[in-house]
């Protein structure tokens, strides 16, 4: 590979912490996977001097020998065989979804290539369709999960996180097929399914459920208990409120993953209108009626 500035590939100065390296790093590669970038050459080389300045500069020595000597006198010293030996950036690729079996041998010519990166040969991932309910989703639960691993029923309890959405994709990690002898196992990919709620339903980290009223309600006020994930709250409906309005109960709707606040819990209010008036109450509704109601 021609001398190139590993730095300057990854957007960064001479003086850029690991971190900052790794955070760099992670945001190209993903942009540049060729999963992302199918026979898109350009993307292919972009993504191998990404691969090259990141087995470089996240190594503490080999950046050292880089930093003194420079592109093109670092370039004398190291094959590229030495630069990736020892590299393996499969769980960073892994946490995204992607598949990085035989990719960087496929791309950096097959075996002379495999002989520098030592690429772990783990076991296959599995994945497996989970449902959970929308209390579960909303509060969080422990569970249970039975699947097939190398042809044995397996079974495991799984922490559902609070907050999480419909299609959410849960990393147990070496929970999926053995590896070879001495090699790490796969990963377990639980992809949850939220049960749809007779009584509720989620807007972003907002829960949302009807209740219907009276005219009369509407028109004078009322109160109302209304069944939360959290227990029974006593509502206050205004009066004149107007069908479809919402009545806001602050923080208690989906918690925020990464526990920042919670969302709120609105009550949609619908008017009942009768569809049959005893002779009583049609006489009412008509004096209603003659007094501009």
């Amino acid at each position: 590979m021609a001398n190139i500035d590993y730095y300057e590939v990854l957007g960064l100065k001479k003086g850029a912490t690991p971190d900052e390296i790794k955070k760099a790093y992670r945001k190209l590669a993903v942009k540049y996977h060729p999963d992302k970038n199918p026979g898109d050459k350009a993307a292919e080389e972009k993504f191998k001097q990404i691969n090259e300045a990141y087995a470089v500069l996240s190594d503490p020595q080999k950046r050292q020998q880089y930093d003194a000597f420079g592109s093109s006198g670092f370039q004398q010293r190291y094959s590229q065989e030495d630069i990736f030996r020892g590299f393996d950036v499969g769980d960073i690729f892994r946490d995204f979804g992607f598949d990085t079996e035989d990719i960087f041998s496929r791309m950096f010519d097959g075996a002379s290539f495999d002989r520098g990166y030592r690429r772990k040969r783990r076991g296959a991932d599995l994945s497996l369709d989970m449902q959970v309910s929308f209390r579960e989703a909303v509060l969080g639960e422990k569970k249970r999960v039975a699947y097939l691993r190398g042809g044995r029923r397996e079974e495991l309890s799984v922490q559902i996180p609070a907050g999480v959405k419909e299609g959410a994709k849960l990393r147990i990690p070496g929970k999926g097929e053995e590896g070879p002898p001495g090699e790490a196992p796969g990963d377990l990919y639980l992809l949850l399914h939220v049960t749809a709620d007779r009584v509720y339903s989620r807007e972003g980290n907002d829960i949302v459920t009807e209740k219907e009223i009276r005219f009369s309600e509407a028109a004078l006020g009322t109160s109302l208990d209304v069944e939360t994930l959290d227990g029974v709250k006593r509502v206050r409906v205004p009066a004149g409120i107007q069908p479809g309005t919402k009545v806001r109960l602050k923080g208690l709707g989906v918690p925020r993953l990464g526990g920042n606040g919670r969302g709120d819990f609105y009550v949609m209010v619908t008017v009942k209108v009768p569809t049959r008036l005893t002779e009583a109450q049609h006489k009412l509704v008509e004096e209603l009626a003659k007094v501009g109601m």
